[in-house]
């Protein structure tokens, strides 16, 4: 091929690239990540495989979450090779931080159906990727063992638990087979490690989840507005769903929960095929995932847009269960989940427990029943231990419920927030209304 011809494939990789929907952090992002997660790999190797591709699943392909993390690459069947810099020792040879893409050769009969790919032979590989190195998976072998040609290694890599599936169990096996590894080598599982990364946000994370947020705010908006009595659950699942979407969300964060009436109290429901009626209250708990980043909102709503006087009760109970753990909370010493210490969970069910009774007359806190919040991220219930304080970068709901299926009431509100670089909390979900004043009067179209 000459050099026009490679001009040109290269201008027509990077504009489908371009065309892509995700939204790619600087190259330099994800680099920091890689040079991070080397620091922690103690000598050893990271070795990480992207999902092969898949034609058939509902939304198309995505990519792994750490695979992205690291890579922000958005194309099935890559791997990565991550090791840290090392001095010469025993048997162990100097070596230099490397860091290699490895992109399968190109399938010119499979693009026909699935669209160009990047190869490893077109020379702006690295570029385009932002990776020190781009090499072709076919080399993988020979790559790792000029890295390490004798000594035993540690390969960190997503080890699977029982029943887990594993984008590494095939690839791993067949480097085995080719005597990759030197004799001696073992395996550690790299997620706990890149978990640890993937806790605190960086600032063009934030921007991400930002944007999932702001459109599924919007969603919400008209979705508070099209809910009446005589309305299909499903109906307000759709309507969400097409305003995120045309946002830029390319797809659901969860599975969305529209549940009216009995079914508010129902946590994880997922028919959406209820018709609303006059009097219910409704639980609708739905988000957008834009560039791979998820977000997590819930509004409790009216029927027919006025609480009586009993499911305002309730509302406002859990409206203020909510902003006593916001009150609670300090940066650097607030924990999320309950028995841990100086935990804001405390404060939300202790406002429970003493605000309110249920038909017979019991405290309301056996009707709080689930956790406070959840890390979200790159998934909507993200990873990371809940050990360390809530800290700057760190991205969580503040979720309080009450359920009670005698009275067919169930109230959930939750928003989205962060903490600073100063350790303030910051509600992402500012703009969406929480007064019960404030939903009346958005339901009535004012």
């Amino acid at each position: 091929m000459n050099k026009k011809s490679l001009l040109a494939a290269s201008l027509i990789l990077l504009f489908c690239l371009s065309a892509i929907a995700l939204e790619r952090q600087p190259a330099s992002d994800y680099h920091t990540r890689r040079e991070k997660l080397a620091a922690k790999l103690n000598g050893g190797v990271a070795l990480l495989f992207a999902p092969p591709e898949s034609g058939d699943e509902i939304y198309g392909y995505r990519p792994d979450n750490n695979f992205y993390y690291l890579t922000g690459w958005p194309e099935p069947g890559a791997a990565i090779l991550i090791a840290g810099a090392q001095e010469a020792k025993d048997y162990t040879p100097a070596r230099p931080y490397t860091e290699i893409l490895f992109l399968p050769s190109r399938n010119y009969s499979q693009e026909k159906w699935m669209g160009p790919k990047l190869g490893p032979e077109n020379p702006d590989a690295a570029k385009l990727t932002g990776f020190d190195r781009v090499a072709s998976l076919d080399e993988m072998r020979n790559e790792i063992v000029k890295l390490f040609p004798s000594h035993w290694i540690k390969v960190y890599t997503d080890v699977p638990g029982p029943g887990e599936k594993s984008n590494s169990i095939q690839p791993l096996a067949w480097l085995e087979n080719a005597n990759a590894f030197p004799n001696g080598t073992s395996y550690e599982d790299v997620r706990p490690l890149v978990d640890s990364l993937r806790v605190i946000k960086d600032d063009g994370e934030i921007a991400l989840i930002r944007k999932a947020t702001n459109a599924s705010i919007a969603a919400h908006f008209a979705a508070i507005r099209a809910i009446r009595p005589g309305v299909n659950e499903r109906e307000i699942a759709s309507l969400l769903e097409y305003e995120w979407g045309k946002r830029g969300c390319e797809r659901v964060s969860y599975a969305p929960i529209v549940g009216s009436g009995i079914n508010s109290t129902i946590l994880h429901y997922s028919e959406d095929d209820n018709t609303i009626q006059n009097g219910d209250i409704l639980v609708m708990d739905a988000a957008g995932e834009y560039s791979m980043y998820a977000t997590d909102i819930t509004r409790t709503v009216p029927a027919n847009g006025k609480f009586t006087p009993r499911q305002r009760e309730i509302y406002e109970i859990v409206l203020g269960a909510q902003k006593a753990a916001i009150a609670a909370f300090v940066s650097g010493k607030s924990h999320l989940q309950r028995n841990q210490p100086d935990t804001i969970y405390d404060a939300a069910s202790n406002y429970i427990n003493t605000h309110g009774k249920d038909l017979h007359g019991e405290p309301l806190g056996k009707y709080f029943i689930h956790g406070l919040g959840h890390y979200v991220g790159l998934y909507v219930h993200d990873v990371g231990e809940y050990s360390p304080p809530l800290s700057p970068g760190m991205v969580f709901t503040i979720e309080p419920g009450i359920y009670i299926p005698e009275e067919k009431l169930g109230v959930r509100i939750e928003d989205m927030f962060y903490v600073d670089k100063d350790g303030k909390l910051i509600r992402l979900t500012e703009s969406l209304p929480q007064e019960p004043e404030q939903i009346e009067k958005l339901m009535s179209g004012k």
